[in-house]
């Protein structure tokens, strides 16, 4: 994608059956007797109330009209023992907050009996919020931000793969098309489907900067605006679960697994990130080398310095570390570079306001939530200790030999997901901005699943070794 895209100027955007739309008609900010106003005058017949687990999967609790009041309340409770990774049986009982800002109608059902959404925060039954919320533990990093002065701007880039159902409707890898890069294809199935994701986003109040085919055959990527750290870890879930919707309306399967094919290049999720003091980008300096500031260059030599940690989070899967190898495009040496796309850390030409860095690891399985905060927080850590990022790798980093990779002080991402949550177990500032409820949940979930992977045998092992040994 052309990368100033997401910070490109603000366009004006009105969704017809959007909060913001009406908010002038209601009052303005969104409060309870607004909303129920607008889901009367829209014909809101269900609403889902979202929250996101800790590893990362958007669940919901719907109720009918007769009980929104008590949803804008925050009163509706669920079971708590039923998500992985969140309270105990004996403490099973929860309540779902709503962010009102979130409200929102899907563009899809019948007109005389809409479903809408909002977005909750999970909190313990006397109100107190709930140590291992996701959105929560961002949220913390984000006022930990706003205690030095600073304001995360964040925009992805979120890859996914379309692929064909078979006669049950269970997925398969077949793609539907053999289109490459920005390819014009004759229209398919995908090229449908893709259409329909932004009308939809679009309506869901979503403003879209591109839509395209990606590198790998069946791979798409859309493109849409940045927003402050805690909006586009919002939009991210809403995303997922729009593409998703799509694909099965057109009898595909979308994916968001890293690397899906082998031999293909997999599904990347680089996060464009800036910190802003009030209105001005703390990154630039029109004074400072290269137009830097030194807040920037601590901010990536926090990123750095933390890497190989941030890998458990922002690559959460066994198979995110078959994407993490070289020859794909994707990462692997922890380094930042001014112009190439090589190193884990691009900085973008642009400057002003659109300076920023573009962390390429991250994989579109992640938790959004936990992502950006782990980033984040890495981030400050830099700023706090003036961490040096040294000095930037402006050459194509898979062609340097080991004599050059040691001048540069070059490290390595981890090879695998054991390795990445070793890094992590061993982080005190990721801990703290987890917490450590999540963090214990969390690491424990990923180690489990690292043992259930390494004692498999898998086909190639089997014609490897087979007949050899």
């Amino acid at each position: 994608m052309t990368q100033d895209m997401l910070f490109a100027a603000p366009a004006e955007h009105a969704a017809e059956t959007q909060y913001e739309h009406y908010g002038k008609k209601l009052g303005g900010a969104p409060e309870p007797a607004g909303i129920l106003e607008l889901c009367r005058a829209l014909n809101v017949r269900f609403l889902r109330l979202t929250f996101t687990d800790i590893l990362g999967h958007t669940k919901n609790v719907e109720v009918p009209a007769s009980q929104f009041q008590k949803a804008l309340d925050g009163e509706i409770m669920f079971d708590g023992s039923s998500i992985k990774g969140f309270v105990r049986i004996e403490e099973s009982d929860m309540l779902l907050a709503p962010d009102l800002g979130t409200f929102r109608v899907f563009p899809w059902g019948n007109p005389e009996a809409r479903v809408a959404r909002l977005i909750c925060d999970t909190r313990n039954p006397d109100g107190t919020p709930f140590d291992g919320d996701p959105r929560l533990a961002l949220k913390r990093v984000v006022a930990d931000a706003a205690g030095m002065g600073y304001a995360m701007m964040a925009g992805v880039e979120a890859e996914f793969f379309l692929f064909r159902r078979d006669e049950e409707g269970n997925p398969t890898t077949l793609t539907h098309d053999a289109g490459g890069y920005f390819d014009l294809t004759p229209v398919d199935l995908g090229e449908k489907a893709r259409r329909m994701i932004v009308n939809d986003l679009e309506a869901m109040g979503f403003e879209i900067e591109a839509a395209h085919h990606e590198v790998a055959p069946g791979q798409h990527e859309i493109d849409f605006k940045y927003a402050d750290a805690l909006v586009t870890a919002d939009n991210l879930s809403t995303f997922r679960f729009i593409v998703r919707n799509a694909a099965l309306a057109h009898g595909l399967h979308a994916t968001f697994m890293p690397k899906p094919i082998f031999g293909q290049n997999g599904s990347g999720m680089h996060t464009h990130q800036s910190l802003f003091a009030g209105d001005d980008n703390a990154f630039f300096d029109p004074d400072g080398e290269f137009e830097l500031s030194e807040a920037m260059r601590w901010y990536i030599g926090g990123l750095k310095k933390h890497a190989r940690a941030i890998a458990a989070i922002t690559n959460p899967l066994v198979n995110s570390y078959k994407r993490l190898v070289p020859g794909y495009e994707a990462p692997v040496n922890i380094a930042w570079s001014r112009r190439n796309r090589s190193p884990m850390i691009r900085v973008p030409e642009r400057r002003g306001k659109g300076t920023r860095v573009e962390f390429r690891m991250p994989d579109p399985s992640c938790n959004p939530y936990l992502a950006l905060a782990v980033q984040l927080a890495a981030g400050l850590d830099g700023l706090r200790n003036k961490i040096d990022p040294g000095p930037p790798v402006d050459t194509n980093v898979w062609e340097l030999s080991e004599e050059e990779r040691a001048r540069y002080d070059m490290d390595t991402l981890p090879a695998n997901l054991g390795e990445a949550v070793a890094e992590l177990e061993a982080d005190e500032v990721l801990r703290d901005a987890l917490g450590e409820h999540i963090f214990r949940n969390f690491t424990s979930a990923k180690k489990k699943e690292w043992s259930e992977y390494i004692a498999q045998v898998s086909d190639w092992e089997v014609g490897k070794y087979l007949s050899t040994y």
